[in-house]
């Protein structure tokens, strides 16, 4: 009987929600970076 399922389940999850959220932190830092860099030059 497969016992830990919800929990492999709930943690597969969790994984997916970091790595999203580290790639719309990735886009962010970005966009903050190419207007901060627009503003040097200009």
């Amino acid at each position: 009987m497969p016992v830990d399922t919800p929990n492999a389940q709930s943690e597969h999850q969790t994984q997916a929600v970091e790595s999203e959220r580290g790639a719309l932190v990735a886009v962010l830092l970005m966009v903050i970076l190419g207007v901060a860099g627009i503003f040097a030059v200009s």
